[in-house]
């Protein structure tokens, strides 16, 4: 018998070792190849969630900023693509990806407005363009006073890089009324496609607000376990080059907000990230909301041990330097319960409940009003760990989140109450006519 509760309530009876290999191999799965089921919150809206739509967006494409540390894959002909090796150097770009083909922005309007579509909506990337290379980590260093300092050559190549980033940064929020960006990071067994895509999706459906941007790292590893435990320590080899970028975000004063979007592996990527550089901005005296200006992380299917979490993270306070922090839990993600079973952990974030707290947890999830827990209670599938942009449900609640930015529980975003701090979704929600915010 397997020791690992939630893995026998997911699958009735403990598992071999057979299917643990199966499983790890789908634990991230695709996006797929079509634009993602319409939000249930625009299904039942009463004017277009589209309307204010800057005019230069109105296309059927979105343009992707992306930044990684995954190793360029030579191409016979010559067209950029990114593999799973890893590059000790932070490179940045653009990706077009294209929803839809042959169809108009009125068409995709319309089709993105309707539960049951009349018209396929494939999703391709067009273009993809490294646009800066930063120098490779380690950089070069002299001692000054005992103390480390960047070599003056390495430093000057440096902010050359930052500042072409601004740059274009600036130029991309110059597009939108919204001086907002929206990062997201991926999870285990993702490609740079995966990734890229999922992000497309989730910003055309915010209504193209803000600046969507993609944080990519090397995984992707082929194998099953061997891939798995390749794909965790790349989650570790990256930390240093996404605190590298989210310091680049933050020395952009145009930049007003920064929302933070993780999913499965990718919530230890950024978790980590933060509290490093929580513990780095409050031990120079700064004060971290004002460095970052952080108003949303979410974490979606956390692939995080809660017990690791609340000492690696909670310990340190790490959660107080953001506005707002929501974590999607499903019971019934099979993935989480199967890493689980491969760590031996007893809980798994990203299927936490209330009964599973200890009271000193509780009690200090309490404290930190500003941390929710939603349980998505719908329908997920066989691996069911997608399920926060796949399911219509969930991802109206991340548009009521991001976009509308209203509270769990308040009119508009009906959460149904668990205990304090936990919330719960139903597959009908928000099962309301009328469009947020207006």
């Amino acid at each position: 018998m397997w020791p690992q509760p939630s893995f026998t309530r997911l699958t009735g009876r403990a598992g071999t070792f057979g299917l643990l290999l199966l499983a790890v191999a789908l634990l991230a799965g695709c996006p797929g190849p079509r634009l993602m089921s319409t939000p249930n919150v625009y299904v039942h809206a009463t004017s277009s969630p589209f309307a204010d739509v800057a005019p230069p967006l109105r296309t059927t494409t979105v343009d992707v900023l992306y930044a990684t540390d995954r190793k360029p894959v030579p191409q016979d002909d010559g067209i950029l693509a990114y593999g799973y090796g890893r590059s000790f150097s932070l490179a940045v770009g653009s990706c077009v990806v294209e929803i839809g083909e042959d169809v108009t922005w009125d068409t995709l309007v319309q089709q993105s407005e309707q539960a049951e579509r009349t018209q396929a909506l494939p999703l391709h990337i067009r273009t993809m363009t490294e646009q800066v290379r930063f120098p490779p980590t380690p950089l070069p260093f002299v001692l000054h006073d005992g103390q480390p300092v960047v070599a003056p050559a390495v430093q000057t190549a440096y902010e050359h890089a930052a500042e072409q980033v601004r740059q274009d940064l600036r130029q991309r929020l110059a597009l939108t009324p919204r001086k907002a960006a929206y990062v997201y990071v991926h999870g285990y067994n993702n490609t740079f496609e995966d990734g890229v895509l999922v992000i497309a999706e989730l910003w055309h459906f915010l209504g193209r607000q803000g600046v969507p941007i993609l944080y990519t790292w090397p995984a992707g590893s082929p194998g099953v376990l061997r891939g798995y435990m390749h794909d965790r320590e790349s989650g570790e080899f990256t930390v240093f080059h996404l605190k590298q970028f989210l310091r680049l975000l933050a020395s952009i004063p145009e930049l007003e907000e920064l929302n933070l979007i993780a999913h499965s592996r990718g919530t230890d990527v950024l978790t980590s990230a933060l509290r490093e550089l929580y513990i780095e901005t409050r031990a120079s005296g700064h004060d971290f909301r004002s460095v970052y200006r952080i108003k949303n992380v979410v974490l979606a299917a956390a692939d995080l041990d809660l017990e690791v979490v609340s000492q690696r993270v909670a310990a340190e306070y790490a959660g107080l330097g953001v506005e707002r922090s929501t974590i999607y839990v499903s019971p019934v993600d099979r993935a989480l319960g199967l890493s689980g079973l491969l760590f031996t952990s007893l809980h798994r974030i990203g299927q936490v409940g209330p009964e599973d707290l200890t009271d000193a947890e509780r009690q200090h999830l309490e404290r930190m009003a500003r941390t929710q827990i939603i349980d998505a209670r719908v329908p997920t599938g066989f691996i069911g760990h997608a399920y926060f942009y796949r399911h219509p449900a969930v991802s109206a609640d991340l548009i009521l989140l991001l976009r509308y930015q209203l509270e769990p529980g308040s009119p508009g975003r009906p959460l149904q109450a668990r205990g304090a701090n936990f919330w719960q979704i139903t597959p009908d929600y928000p099962g309301v006519a009328g469009t947020p915010g207006r």
